[in-house]
C-alpha cells in the first residue's frame, strides 16, 4: 500500500499540501497582477482583490474543512488511547478539539470576508484563527507526550512541540504589532509610518501560518496507526 493511504494518513497529507498551495498560489497570482508588494505582504493581502480573492476564498474554505476533519480524527484517536491507557484526560482532549474548531471557523471568516470590504469581521476571524490555532497546537503537543507509547515517536513529539512553540511565540507579534498600525493597505513603502511594526507583524504571520502547516505534517506518522469508520444505526419505528 502507498504510504499516504495507510490508515487515515491521507487527511493530514491532503491538509498540508492543500493549505500550502492555498497561500502560495494566491500570492503568485497577486504578485503577477501587481496587487501586492514582492516583499512579504500579509497573507490576507494576497486574497483581497479579484480574481485571487476568489481563489483564496475557495481554497481557504476547503483548508478549513480539511483541518476540521483532521482534528476530529485526532480527537477520536486520542479518545481511543484514553480508553486503553487512561493517560490522556478526556476534558483536555475535548477542550483541544473545541479550540481547534474555533480556529477553523476563524479561517472561514478570513476566507469569506476580505480585509478591504469587511475589515472588523476579517480581523475577528484572523484573531480566532491564529489565537485558537496556537493554543490547539500547544495542547496537542502535551497530549502527544501523555499518549506515549501510542501516537508519534518521541522524536516526532519533540518536533511537534517545536512547531507549536514557534507558533505560540510568533502569534503575539503578529497580533500586537498590527494593532498600532490600524490601517490596511496593499502597498507599503519603507518610509511609511509604522512600516517596521507592519513588517514585524507580516513576518510573524507567515511564520505562524507555516508553523501550523508543519505541525500538521507531524500528524502523518500518527495517522498511519489507525482507521476511522462511520457507523449508521437505523431507528426502528
Amino acid at each position: 500500500m502507498v504510504w499516504f493511504m495507510e490508515g487515515m494518513c491521507y487527511l493530514p497529507t491532503f491538509l498540508v499540501i492543500w493549505s500550502s498551495s492555498t497561500f502560495i498560489i494566491s500570492y503568485i497570482i497577486a504578485l503577477l497582477r501587481r496587487d501586492v508588494d514582492v516583499v512579504l505582504p500579509y497573507i490576507s493581502d494576497t486574497g483581497a482583490t479579484p480574481p485571487e480573492s476568489c481563489v483564496f476564498g475557495f481554497m481557504s474554505t476547503i483548508t478549513a474543512f480539511a483541518a476540521f476533519a483532521t482534528m476530529y480524527a485526532e480527537y477520536k484517536f486520542v479518545e481511543r488511547v484514553h480508553e486503553r491507557t487512561g493517560a490522556v484526560s478526556p476534558c483536555l482532549n475535548k477542550a483541544s478539539f473545541a479550540i481547534g474548531v474555533i480556529s477553523c471557523v476563524g479561517m472561514c471568516l478570513v476566507a469569506t470576508f476580505q480585509e478591504t470590504t469587511v475589515m472588523p469581521v476579517h480581523d475577528l476571524g484572523a484573531l480566532l484563527f491564529f489565537g485558537s490555532g496556537a493554543i490547539y497546537a500547544a495542547i496537542q503537543s502535551v497530549i502527544s507526550y501523555r499518549a506515549q507509547p501510542y501516537g508519534p515517536s518521541k522524536c516526532m513529539c519533540h518536533v511537534r512541540a517545536l512547531f507549536a512553540a514557534l507558533a505560540c511565540l510568533a502569534v503575539f507579534p503578529t497580533i500586537f504589532c498590527a494593532i498600532p498600525v490600524g490601517i490596511s493597505k496593499l502597498h507599503w513603502d519603507t518610509n511609511d509610518k509604522d512600516y517596521t511594526l507592519h513588517l514585524a507583524s507580516v513576518v510573524c504571520e507567515w511564520i505562524t501560518t507555516f508553523s501550523f502547516v508543519f505541525f500538521f505534517l507531524t500528524y502523518i506518522q500518527e495517522f498511519q496507526q489507525f482507521t476511522l469508520k462511520l457507523t449508521v444505526n437505523l431507528i426502528e419505528y
